[in-house]
């Protein structure tokens, strides 16, 4: 027993490594300094412990209107999400054999492309000199361009395109392991589409809608690269105040505490909405 638990340890071992240098360590790294004090000039910290740090982000309301409208975006995103990407998996689960791989595909063909390209293919696109105002102008149907950019709308919808995969792959993987035939015995006991729907389908696939949303909601909450291009200085996340702090001010201890407020913040969420859904769907 004794061998059989050191070979198993042995194995364990470089996982557990890789797991600690490469995820827990970067995380106490960031919590030991959030608690550092504050630099002068260019030093980024200052000699010291304290919650300083804490106490500016939650006293400015400059940085703390940021949090509740960062989870707010989050929360939009992944509902649009899954909005669209249930249709999508719910189809390719149907199809064929032959149309499912392609199907797939398509899917995962956004995924080559890197998020800046994506994301700046919507400043084409919404830009006050873009397509789509350009179109709406040349028609006669606008006389000044709509604000679609530089607001909340144009980062969710850009959010949302970026991290729709993210939100297909799951449910598509809950969808095809369903068992489909008690679809169609509710079906044939007279169940209309909607019913089938709501009593059947929905329940079964509450796996893949439970992992896709807290997927999409922890990426939509900590994207920089997307919020920055779309939105500009316009649209404030906590994302993008956390690295104007540690990059443009040069402040590590205050931007590792709004990290890890916004990263609490998200948990707590994301443990409500999994203790939500598991009560009503168990």
């Amino acid at each position: 027993m004794t061998i059989s638990r050191t070979r198993s340890m042995l194995l364990i071992l470089p996982a557990a490594i890789l797991v600690f240098g490469f995820i827990m360590l970067p995380y106490i790294s960031v919590l030991v300094m959030s608690f550092r004090l504050p630099g002068e000039g260019q030093t980024p910290y200052g000699e010291g412990f304290g919650l300083m740090a804490y106490r500016s982000f939650f006293s400015q309301p400059y940085y703390l209107d940021s949090l509740p409208q960062t989870l707010w975006m989050g929360a939009l995103t992944t509902f649009l999400c899954l909005v669209l990407a249930y249709p999508v998996a719910l189809h390719i689960a149907l199809a064929s054999r032959r149309w499912r791989g392609l199907l797939y595909g398509l899917v995962l063909s956004p995924l080559l492309v890197g998020i800046v390209v994506r994301s700046y293919g919507w400043t084409i696109l919404l830009g006050n000199a873009g397509v789509i105002n350009t179109v709406l102008r040349d028609w006669g149907l606008i006389s000044r361009p709509i604000p679609l950019m530089y607001n909340d709308f144009g980062v969710i919808l850009a959010l949302a395109h970026v991290f729709l995969p993210f939100m297909v792959l799951p449910l598509l993987s809950t969808l095809s392991q369903m068992d489909h035939s008690v679809a169609q015995a509710a079906r044939s006991l007279g169940a209309k589409r909607f019913t089938v729907f709501r009593r059947v389908t929905l329940p079964m696939s509450m796996p893949g809608i439970q992992s896709g949303c807290i997927l999409v909601f922890v990426l939509a909450v900590s994207s920089y690269v997307t919020p920055a291009l779309i939105g500009g200085m316009r649209v404030k996340t906590t994302t993008i105040l956390v690295v104007d702090a540690l990059l443009d001010q040069y402040q590590w201890p205050f931007g590792a505490a709004m990290a890890l407020v916004l990263a609490v913040s998200a948990g707590i969420i994301v443990l409500i909405f999994s203790r939500l859904t598991r009560m009503k769907w168990k």
